[in-house]
């Protein structure tokens, strides 16, 4: 992450996302796979590091990427394989879906993990960190399924929904949008457009 002025003067703190070169690899259409989508490689990847099936798939597009991944689209016949997917499909303003995978935490307690509140530190107290009582009384006589207890924290994929761009640098691929976004430093994310 980052921050920058806006031509209006604001100060607005951003996240820097390399978006591209994406390459389409695969065109599905509605006559042959039964629904319309492309198929995008982004990455780099050593060539003696790709098994021979995939390199087969990839030798029309011309290139060894390090990710695929499949996204719908309006019109998939507009598409050739092995064209870039140019950065002008977004605009400075519009907002935008950003899906990604969350930090890694490992094993964690209540109070990081659920945001429980802490006990007592003085007056002899032993609870500080815990969870406090978590079973029923007589009946059920069982945890409750879905209980917030401690446990392992992160690597989910997370939706940050309506996320604004600030800015856009074709020339060396980036897209500046405003706020924070799920994972780690370099980390892999989808930028997806919203439908109206």
């Amino acid at each position: 992450m980052t921050s920058l002025f806006t031509p209006d003067g604001r100060y607005v703190p951003v996240t820097v996302i390399e978006l591209g070169p994406c390459v389409v690899t695969q065109v599905k259409s509605e006559a042959t796979d039964g629904y319309d989508a492309l198929q995008l490689g982004f990455g780099a990847k050593k060539s003696s590091r790709i098994t021979k099936p995939v390199e087969g798939h990839l030798k029309k597009s011309g290139g060894t990427f390090a990710v695929l991944r499949e996204v719908p689209v309006d019109g998939a016949a507009e598409y050739e394989i092995g064209q870039t997917v140019p950065l002008d499909l977004f605009k400075v303003g519009e907002k935008v879906d950003v899906v990604g995978t969350t930090k890694g935490r490992g094993f964690a307690g209540v109070t990081k993990r659920h945001g429980f509140h802490l006990g007592r530190k003085t007056h002899g107290s032993k609870s500080y960190r815990t969870p406090g009582s978590i079973g029923c009384s007589a009946w059920p006589a069982k945890v409750i399924r879905g209980k917030k207890m401690p446990g392992h924290y992160g690597t989910q994929r997370k939706s940050i929904r309506n996320l604004e761009i600030v800015d856009i640098r074709p020339d060396q691929n980036l897209v500046m949008i405003k706020g924070a976004v799920p994972g780690h430093r370099n980390a892999l994310v989808m930028v997806n457009k919203l439908k109206f």
